[in-house]
């Protein structure tokens, strides 16, 4: 089974790109963030032409998560319990439920879409949201891992987490900013210490995966590796290889992320029954 993972910055704006490459690499399960539309403004016909399913967490022109398979989604599941929100307050006082996490089960795998806060500015009531949003997460995770150990599991996406020195161009340009700080960091390894493994980067050592459009940042592979597949034990267990689709940031109107891709070796069953999810 090929699963990736692709922060698209509006399939609206970027839908024939990402059809066209999803039927070019044979790939069967994509997750992809900053979607950038509501439900009823997806594109779903140009996927159902080519093959594929979606299921669709948006609500307005930011964020927003997806999936497109060509192979059965269960459990589709959006959002995550305790997830915090942001912005202003309802009458109620609860923050607004952002729309950055869903998941899906495929053939007993189990698949996260993430589109982490971006953090703004150290200080930032958003990077508080950020570090707030990722302790969440790990509390979650960590109580999925405890019920089902044996379930593969996947949390794909857009981390906004540079965890390394070398996935800067140049670590002195990110002094005093998000994305590198200890905070990010150490939460990042955070999940590392719960037992989820980046499972491209055991392949692919050195590598970026978002350039931003200015001052010709691609050009000059002034990039940033913020884009990863973090896989539970089950899950790496799976992964033949692995690869990030640099070409992708070329061309007409390219997202400023490009795709990361793994092929899993999914045994078949010898019957019916599959692994309970949670």
């Amino acid at each position: 089974m090929r699963v990736a993972t692709w922060n698209v910055n509006s399939i609206r704006a970027r839908v024939d790109r990402v059809v066209d490459w999803l039927v070019r690499e044979e790939v069967d399960v994509l997750a992809m963030q900053e979607i950038k539309c509501r439900e009823d403004q997806f594109p779903l016909l140009a996927f159902t032409e080519a093959g594929y399913d979606v299921e669709i967490h948006g609500a307005n022109q930011w964020n927003g998560v997806a999936f497109a398979s060509r192979l059965p989604m269960d459990d589709v599941t959006r959002g995550f319990e305790t997830m915090p929100g942001f912005g202003k307050p309802d009458a109620a006082g609860s923050l607004p439920l952002e729309a950055r996490a869903m998941a899906v089960t495929v053939d007993g795998v189990r698949l996260w879409s993430l589109y982490v806060p971006n953090g703004r500015e150290l200080g930032d009531p958003h990077y508080e949201y950020k570090l707030d949003w990722l302790n969440k997460l790990a509390v979650q995770t960590t109580e999925w891992l405890a019920a089902h150990p044996g379930v593969p599991l996947a949390l794909m996406g857009d981390w906004n987490i540079a965890p390394l020195d070398s996935d800067v161009w140049d670590i002195r340009v990110f002094d005093g900013s998000t994305h590198v700080s200890e905070p990010e960091r150490a939460a990042f390894a955070g999940f590392e210490a719960l037992g989820l493994r980046d499972v491209v980067r055991e392949r692919i050592p050195v590598g970026f995966t978002y350039w931003d459009y200015k001052q010709l940042r691609f050009p000059r592979n002034e990039g940033m590796r913020i884009d990863f597949i973090m896989g539970s034990e089950a899950f790496a267990e799976l992964v033949t290889d692995a690869s990030i689709h640099r070409n992708e940031r070329k061309g007409t109107a390219p997202s400023d992320h490009v795709p990361v891709l793994v092929d899993l070796d999914i045994p078949i069953p010898d019957d019916d029954d599959r692994p309970m999810i949670f």
